[in-house]
């Protein structure tokens, strides 16, 4: 559940990023149950987010190096992992070479000391993302875009076996009414503090069903 809301915050930054871009949420990809976070399309490229719910935690960034509170994490790993399985996909469904580039989104870390450039992925917190993705210099055609966007939409181009839950539409539908259930508990924990533990056991177990019918997360 820390993972969904982490999502949802990136989510929501991301879709008010303009109508240049458009955002996929929670890409189902492969033959199994793996999926990307999102998956963004605008003139500066494509990019595949990877979000991290580190609140309150230092994060250390050096090379291919990532640590959280002093661990290391296959974060930068994944997250070129995922790039390049994207950019292959893409490739071969738009019909000409696609770049994706990584992205590691921290979610309100305690810090987040950046010491080297990280080599696999760009590593960016919630709150820097959109000036991040804003500084980049159009890299893609109209055309271009079209035809990416138009092969992203398609359930196929990502998983070998899609079916009705791996439609990113739907998905995205799931992803909006999983934000909503949030909100409201937020709101009545607000109005009502007293009670505020029953509406998020509620609310959380309505969360839990969304979860569940988009692919088990």
């Amino acid at each position: 559940m820390v993972r969904a809301i982490g999502e949802m915050a990136v989510g929501r930054t991301l879709e008010n990023l303009g109508p240049e871009w458009r955002v996929l949420h929670a890409v189902p990809v492969g033959a199994g149950s793996s999926d990307i976070d999102h998956v963004l399309i605008g003139p500066a490229g494509v990019f595949t987010i990877n979000t991290k719910n580190h609140s309150g935690q230092s994060v250390w960034v050096a090379g291919r190096t990532l640590m959280v509170a002093g661990r290391k994490t296959r974060h930068l790993y994944n997250a070129a992992h995922e790039a390049a399985r994207a950019s292959k996909l893409l490739t071969a469904a738009a019909g000409f070479p696609v770049k994706v580039t990584a992205v590691v989104v921290i979610l309100e870390p305690k810090t987040l000391t950046v010491k080297a450039r990280p080599e696999q992925a760009a590593v960016v917190t919630d709150t820097q993302l959109p000036r991040w993705l804003r500084g980049f210099s159009p890299v893609l055609t109209w055309d271009e875009l079209a035809r990416i966007s138009a092969a992203a939409v398609q359930p196929g181009t990502w998983h070998k076996r899609p079916s009705a839950q791996s439609d990113p539409l739907a998905l995205q539908q799931g992803f909006a009414a999983l934000r909503h259930l949030v909100v409201q508990a937020r709101r009545r924990r607000a109005a009502w503090a007293l009670s505020a533990p029953a509406v998020v056991f509620l609310t959380l177990t309505n969360a839990a069903a969304i979860l569940q019918g988009l692919g088990g997360r």
